[in-house]
């Protein structure tokens, strides 16, 4: 099993301890504040509890924390200033008449980077606060979890221009032997919460041993998420990770496997090679259908369960997105601008990069997961609408998904899979801010909240590709092609970064790693 989880680590992450990426530089004078007192001016809010819009509004802040939300006029009238909150002495107030702010985004399956694909901190992170992130959480800390620990204070006292880190360990992470007794599973998952981690991250194990450290794990009050990959999946899938304790599961791996009916395992090829990832993620295409029919019993008795066990589902749509049109996912507009050559190189068909797996990727391959995708998301569009927790995560940095980018491209495949644009910005805020157990500081906009803000200058509830960093093409008046400019203002800890700069900073970034 160690050997095994050693080789899955370096091949699906391109990380390890001893191949760690760049540190983030100090903050410098990257965002302005916080401020004893600063107040957002004329915004209409589009909060994270699915409350329709409202605005104009006022959003005091004084430090890194919310003090008060107040509405002062109606759409289209000219606002009293009388009614509206005073500037205090030392304060200072940004005028946002147009704009509209939603609550800090929660990106839940988050690398930090991978030295194989050339991607220091820096890159990610300003690609992240861009794209209104200002929550990540980092599923196994492969960059080690020391280095992920350190970024997360760093971050936390706002010495670098980063989103807040909760850091998972893989698990296993720092043993020379393999795991054999459950005693020594639990010592493990005890150590870890010791030396600070916030939960793990699973990919599946003998199935004594999962139970042990799952069971351990929630006794502990720590988070875990899990990969049920296909090495193991056969004898423990997210059904019995649910009921063990495991509190989120990532991508769609375990759960049709639990939805099987009339049969035990996936229907492998028998020439099928797990190692060959043409062969994974080729078959894994055919996988839903081999599960049991949408709304049957067997689906319903599933799904039904994990409500009940308050499990969180976390689909990471679009890191699988190129599969069902690899051309659009290889010509997306931010490429040129924003990624850089060493990642666009680590994408590109291989044997030995993790999701680079085109070597003869064509039409059959994209219809079947076509119909893959309409069978998975009426399972979560219907896990959503029975009050079940759907989170938004990327895991970009493979498939052709760039960090930032790539979670909008997540909410928009909410939004395809059946969510209102109101649950799609629920699930990015306060559904995240839940699985974290982080709600009683962020996920919403309201006073005693830390102050994490996304302010855009069009309607993201009408046209989510207004959050994109490329921004949405528009035709003026004057029958000029034009883009709107993407998010305008990420604030994170009261403080505001201008992510229109922040942009321009990777564009450099891409530019001089591009220069001969």
């Amino acid at each position: 099993m160690r050997k095994y989880l050693l080789c899955f680590f370096v091949l699906f992450l391109g990380t390890c301890v001893s191949a760690q990426v760049r540190k983030a530089p100090d903050r410098g004078d990257v965002g302005d504040g916080p401020h004893p007192q600063l107040i957002l001016r004329g915004l209409t809010l589009i909060n994270g509890n699915c409350a329709p819009p409202i605005g104009p509004v006022d959003i005091v802040i004084e430090g890194n924390k919310i003090v008060s939300t107040s509405t002062v006029g109606v759409p289209d009238m000219e606002i009293n200033p009388n009614g509206r909150p005073k500037l205090k002495a030392g304060g200072k107030e940004i005028d946002c008449a147009g704009m509209y702010v939603l609550p800090g985004f929660v990106d839940m399956h988050g690398h930090i980077g991978g030295r194989a694909q050339g991607a220091d901190a820096d890159y990610v992170f300003k690609l992240w606060l861009s794209h209104g992130i200002t929550t990540i959480r980092e599923p196994g800390s492969f960059n080690g979890l020391d280095w992920v620990l350190d970024h997360k204070k760093r971050s936390a006292s706002n010495a670098i221009a980063a989103p807040r880190i909760v850091a998972y360990t893989g698990f296993g992470m720092g043993r020379e032997e393999p795991f054999t007794t459950t005693e020594q599973v639990r010592e493990w998952v005890r150590a870890n919460k010791a030396k600070g981690s916030d939960g793990i991250k699973f990919f599946g194990a003998r199935p004594d041993l999962m139970q042990a450290a799952l069971e351990t794990n929630k006794e502990i009050g720590l988070g875990s998420a899990c990969h049920h990959a296909q090495m193991d999946v056969g004898r423990w899938n997210v059904l019995k990770s649910a009921r063990a304790g495991l509190t989120s599961m990532e991508h769609w791996y375990g759960l049709p496997e639990a939805l099987f009916n009339d049969r035990t395992v996936q229907d492998y090829p028998v020439d099928y090679n797990y190692q060959n990832e043409q062969d994974r993620f080729g078959e894994a295409g055919r996988l839903w259908e081999q599960a049991a029919a949408p709304y049957s019993d067997h689906w319903n008795a599933v799904m039904n369960e994990l409500l009940d066990l308050d499990f969180t589902i976390n689909p990471t749509f679009n890191i699988y997105d190129a599969n069902r049109d690899v051309m659009r996912a290889r010509n997306a507009d931010w490429h040129a601008e924003y990624t850089l050559p060493s990642l666009w190189k680590f994408y590109q068909p291989s044997r030995v990069s993790h999701g680079s797996y085109w070597h003869q990727w064509g039409t059959e391959q994209e219809v079947n997961w076509k119909k893959n995708y309409q069978l998975w998301m009426t399972f979560i569009n219907e896990y959503k609408n029975r009050g079940g927790r759907v989170t938004a995560g990327s895991d970009s940095g493979f498939i052709y998904q760039l960090y930032g980018f790539g979670y909008i491209r997540e909410l928009e495949l909410l939004r395809e899979a059946g969510f209102h644009p109101l649950e799609v910005i629920r699930s990015a805020t306060l559904y995240g801010a839940e699985a974290l157990g982080m709600e009683d500081l962020i996920g919403t906009i309201e006073p005693g909240k830390l102050a994490d803000l996304v302010i855009v200058g069009e309607n993201p509830l009408a046209d989510l590709k207004v959050l994109y960093g490329t921004g949405a093409t528009r035709l003026d008046e004057a029958g000029e092609v034009t883009t709107t400019k993407g998010i305008i203002y990420t604030v994170k800890d009261g403080i505001v970064y201008d992510a229109v700069a922040l942009r321009a900073a990777v564009r450099e970034m891409v530019k001089e790693a591009k220069r001969p």
